[in-house]
């Protein structure tokens, strides 16, 4: 297992040898311990990427492109790996943790195919004697923030991107999670990643350290996944240099049934939406809104399959749900619940704490939920699902709407019009109709209004790492 700073394709300390304590979530015992970067070491990383960012621009599409091939066939050998260290320092299921993997390669799969799909154009002047030429080119070093929820997959979408359009990078993964983009770095070395390609720095230190390097002139892009208040700071920050930036953050998934829908398709993808990595997701479904001829019988069913689901540790043979990521995290589902139940929500499952070590919660059903719970204003990131009913379409697009986030909405309906019609009038960057899981690499993974900008995956995905030049070329 590799602990220290992956810097300029050497493996070493952090400057002033200090760690960070990597603790397992089911058990609150230490996991490991990783080095603890500081502000020069953040330096060295980013000056290593510059460094290296000529020479790697210049390297064939294709030689990148099955560099990241290479890269694909080699995680996909080692699933069971890869999983087993996600699961023990993040917490999700076994079984969980090998869908992870599969999703997370197939980013390296897509990106080495999309490497060679870099083009411009050639143009005549409306005017006649000039020709206009269009090229794409890198960017140049981008430094990349990743979250503790998908420690493998975050990390490949953006990677796979940048390497396949030819950009260097500095990768700061969250203090939670470390040792997966670390078991990454080592892997892609090993597919023939040059040094100073992929440099990563993990910290305790994040804010001293990060800082730096969003304000360095070096540094050309800045991409980050995690929470919408640090999104903003980060995108302030970023202005003194005009970085291009691209921010994945928060989310208030509504998830909307009508009364025409298959019953037992919507329990389904709700528990998808819902239960995918024990709730920890920006994409989860956060507030169902379920028309109220079924509401009974939809939080019925709903209740029932989520009280069957089985509690445990993450590696644990049929394990289905694990921990929530630390204490903090636990104690505020915790909070959201009884401030629900405090103001009139009923509790139909679930609801509080489970077992003496780790920091697992119950698989939890509120209906009756009132317009002035803070869960339905604020992202629950565990497994609780609010339930309210509404009577009309526009009723529940008003509400679904309702929130500062716009990243992710989820319909059932059999109406073919009505999901056209509700799909354009959802304010949100992706729409799932008639499924609970709207990822997909070969689509672009983004949001709008305080959910961000720009996208990841799909054609869409290489383009936030390209720059636009023109050139006119006189005859």
């Amino acid at each position: 297992m590799k602990t220290g700073l992956f810097i300029d394709g050497v493996w070493r300390e952090s400057g002033d040898n200090r760690v960070v304590t990597v603790e397992n979530p089911a058990t609150g015992a230490v996991l490991a311990q990783v080095a603890d970067a500081t502000v020069a070491d953040g330096d060295a990383a980013l000056a290593a990427a510059s460094r290296a960012q000529r020479q790697w621009a210049a390297v064939d599409p294709r030689a990148r492109g099955e560099l990241l091939r290479t890269a694909f066939e080699l995680l996909t050998a080692r699933t069971d790996e890869f999983a087993t260290l996600m699961s023990l320092e993040m917490g999700k299921s076994l079984a969980e943790a090998r869908g992870e993997v599969a999703y997370g390669a197939e980013f390296f799969r897509w990106f080495a195919e999309e490497a060679v799909r870099v083009a411009g154009r050639w143009a005549a002047a409306p005017s006649g004697g000039t020709r206009l030429l269009t090229m794409r080119q890198p960017v140049g070093p981008t430094l990349m923030i990743t979250p503790w929820n998908f420690p493998l997959a975050m990390g490949t979408r953006k990677i796979g991107a940048a390497v396949a359009a030819g950009c260097t990078m500095v990768v700061k993964p969250a203090s939670q999670t470390p040792l997966t983009m670390l078991a990454l770095a080592d892997l892609l070395a090993e597919a023939g990643l040059p040094p100073g390609v992929l440099n990563v720095i993990t910290t305790t230190r994040t804010a001293q350290v990060v800082e730096p390097l969003v304000r360095d002139p070096r540094t050309r892009k800045l991409t980050f996944t995690g929470s919408t208040p640090i999104g903003r700071l980060l995108v302030e920050q970023s202005a003194e240099q005009l970085l291009r930036v691209s921010m994945e953050l928060g989310g208030n998934a509504p998830f909307l049934v009508f009364e025409d829908a298959d019953l037992d398709a919507a329990v389904d993808g709700a528990l998808l939406a819902k239960m995918r990595n024990i709730g920890q997701a920006c994409t989860a479904a956060n507030r169902f809104l379920v028309h109220e001829s079924i509401a009974d019988a939809f939080t019925a069913r709903l209740a029932e399959r989520m009280s069957a689901l089985v509690v445990g540790p993450g590696t644990e043979p049929g394990t289905e749900v694990g921990p929530l990521i630390d204490a903090a995290a636990r104690d505020k589902v915790g909070e959201l619940v009884d401030d629900a139940i405090g103001r009139g929500a009923r509790l139909v499952a679930g609801g509080k704490p489970v077992g003496e070590a780790g920091y697992f919660f119950a698989p939890t059903v509120l209906a009756d939920v009132p317009a002035d719970a803070r869960l339905l204003r604020e992202e629950i990131f565990g497994p609780v699902a609010p339930v309210r009913t509404f009577a009309t379409e526009e009723q529940a697009l008003a509400e679904a709407n309702d929130t500062e986030y716009g990243l992710v909405a989820y319909v059932f309906t059999k109406d073919l019009s009505r999901a056209v019609r509700v799909s354009e009038a959802l304010e949100f960057g992706m729409v799932g109709i008639n499924q609970g899981v709207v990822s997909n690499p070969a689509a672009p993974f983004g949001g709008m209004k305080a959910s961000g900008f720009g996208r990841e995956g799909g054609v869409e995905g290489i383009d936030e790492y390209l720059e636009t030049k023109y050139v006119g070329l006189a005859l």
